[in-house]
């Protein structure tokens, strides 16, 4: 695969977590989803920046799911979207 085709995987991947951030923002669910986005801007994050780092912690998340062939944990996630800004470990 090519530097470029990477990059644009990259890029579709990213737009699709960010619409589904955007959709659990627009349905309320889970709740600690609009809870997160008001907390960071609190802070000072901007919203791009914020709905950035819940695509990453999405994107963790769904990964796990993946790597152990396991339900998504909902409430794994929930519980990683109140810890941001900082993220979850990798390992």
């Amino acid at each position: 695969m090519s530097q470029a085709d990477n990059e644009a995987d990259e890029s579709f991947t990213h737009e699709k977590l960010l619409e589904a951030i955007e959709n659990q923002l627009a349905d309320g669910s889970p709740a600690a989803a609009q809870a997160t986005l008001n907390k960071l801007t609190l802070v000072g994050y901007e919203r791009a920046d914020s709905l950035d780092l819940m695509a990453q912690v999405l994107a963790f998340h769904i990964n796990q799911m993946l790597e152990q062939d396991a339900p998504f944990d909902l409430e794994g996630y929930e519980q990683s979207l109140r810890n941001l800004p900082d993220l979850p470990d990798k390992d």
